[in-house]
């Protein structure tokens, strides 16, 4: 049960971003920039940071397409890992209160454990879908909340314990 929630906490932290607009205070700037930061802790040592830098590109008011980075570094009592990944994404906003959006990852993990020594390498690609809600909190900024679900994910071979992944972040200038 610890391990699952390690898990999910890792996960949540793993997928909790905010993005930035940068704005020249013109209506042509359409380039979004940002990131997040997650910080995880648990039994027998365990420690986990994650930094997940993103650029982003406004196609129309409503599209928002880009690429996203991932470095995750895990160590414990009994193995260190680094887990490094980036691909696309696309992001659909209705209303500014919904959105669906789609990204596309490809994984590179590699891991040791401490007491033998063995090393572990290997690489995943995860495609989630899903959506959510934007909370307005004013002068363009919205915090969004949603779930999105990797296809790809296979239960007896993928690296991750689940499928789904909660989102959660905040977003400037859209």
């Amino acid at each position: 049960m610890k391990k699952h929630f390690t898990l999910l906490m890792m996960m949540i932290s793993f997928w909790s971003f905010s993005q930035i607009a940068m704005s020249s205070g013109t209506q042509n700037n359409r380039w979004t920039f940002g990131g997040g930061l997650g910080v995880g802790f648990g039994s027998n040592s365990y420690f986990n940071l994650q930094v997940s830098p993103r650029v982003g590109y406004k196609i129309t008011d409503q599209l928002e397409g880009g690429i996203i980075g991932n470095v995750s570094w895990q160590t414990s009592d009994y193995y260190k890992s680094t887990m490094f990944g980036v691909g696309p994404f696309a992001n659909y906003y209705f209303d500014r209160s919904f959105f669906v959006g789609a990204n596309l990852q490809q994984y590179f993990i590699n891991s040791k454990e401490k007491f033998t020594g063995y090393k572990f390498d290997t690489d995943e690609t995860a495609l989630y879908l899903g959506g959510g809600y934007m909370q307005s909190l004013g002068n363009n900024a919205f915090a969004q909340f949603g779930i999105m679900y990797n296809v790809l994910w296979k239960e007896r071979s993928s690296i991750f314990s689940s499928g789904f992944v909660p989102s959660v972040g905040f977003v400037v200038g859209l």
